[in-house]
């Protein structure tokens, strides 16, 4: 019989997923939001938790072997990354040294911590450049929080651009009347949401984690590449290039997933899914 509790904090589109597969899975999951049971689509399965992850007291994680920080802010501005991502880590990293039955710390961070913005490749061993964006810093700064407070234990994933199936603002762009001209050359990188909900659930129980995941797809595209594809497969014109914005731009990331943990190796197969259960969808109506 298994002893591990896990502890997802953070019930939104994919932490949500998260819990419920654990769940389904067999696993001991406790699914934390501030809301009430009720508020959330969880399963039977799992047990719930309603706090605010800041005033989490340590008696009330110190059960947990596996504690996974997928937060969202309230608001996308700097105070609001301050108040979700940062508040969140350093709360828990303070319970460091009392959590001893804690094996592992994952927190979902992003790939905009890194600065680099001329093409560059970056790999999991890439030192990330000062991000320009405030909101990036205060990201770094919630990794950082937590590898101080918990060392080994603690595992960052970075995800790139999420799409899916509810996450459709490049196919919106591409079917609006008047496109914004698109850089030639910006590099920009993708996972689909039920891919990265599958990551999390590997590197929560897999025997040896590495300390930081790129979740990303295996195969970085430029947008004005991603938004030309896109368009000839809805059937519209494709955009036309931007040149006044001549310069390499983005960034190409090197995945270190397993090919194994990814439905969606690339945007390609993943947008086309997507655009196929629409087209079926439609056709059911």
């Amino acid at each position: 019989m298994s002893t591990q509790k896990f502890l997802i904090i953070g019930q939104g589109d994919i932490g949500l997923p998260v819990t419920n597969k654990l769940a389904q899975n067999g696993l001991n999951v406790t699914g934390l939001a501030r809301g009430e049971r009720h508020q959330y689509a969880l399963s039977d399965k799992a047990a719930f938790m309603q706090a605010d992850a800041v005033t989490l007291k340590a008696e009330q994680l110190q059960d947990f072997t596996h504690i996974a920080i997928i937060v969202t802010p309230d608001e996308y501005s700097t105070s609001g990354y301050h108040n979700s991502y940062l508040a969140v880590t350093q709360h828990v990293a303070k319970y460091a040294d009392k959590l001893t039955q804690l094996e592992r710390v994952i927190f979902i961070s992003s790939t905009g911590v890194y600065g680099q913005n001329n093409g560059e490749w970056i790999d999991a061993y890439t030192a990330p450049m000062t991000p320009e964006r405030e909101s990036s810093k205060v990201i770094l700064q919630a990794e950082q929080a937590l590898q101080q407070g918990f060392g080994d234990k603690a595992i960052v994933i970075r995800p790139s651009g999420i799409y899916g199936p509810d996450r459709l603002m490049r196919l919106r762009k591409v079917k609006e009347p008047k496109k914004e001209p698109v850089a030639a050359a910006h590099w920009s990188n993708r996972i689909m949401d039920c891919d990265l909900v599958n990551i999390i659930i590997n590197v929560l129980t897999c025997d040896a984690p590495k300390s930081i995941y790129l979740a990303t797809d295996y195969m970085p595209v430029t947008t004005f590449e991603l938004t030309a594809w896109l368009s000839k497969q809805v059937g519209e014109l494709p955009p036309e290039i931007d040149h006044k914005k001549t310069a390499v731009t983005g960034k190409r990331l090197h995945s270190n997933i397993p090919l194994a943990w990814l439905d969606y190796p690339d945007w390609q197969v993943g947008y086309a899914d997507i655009l196929r259960h629409q087209q079926s969808d439609d056709s059911s109506i």
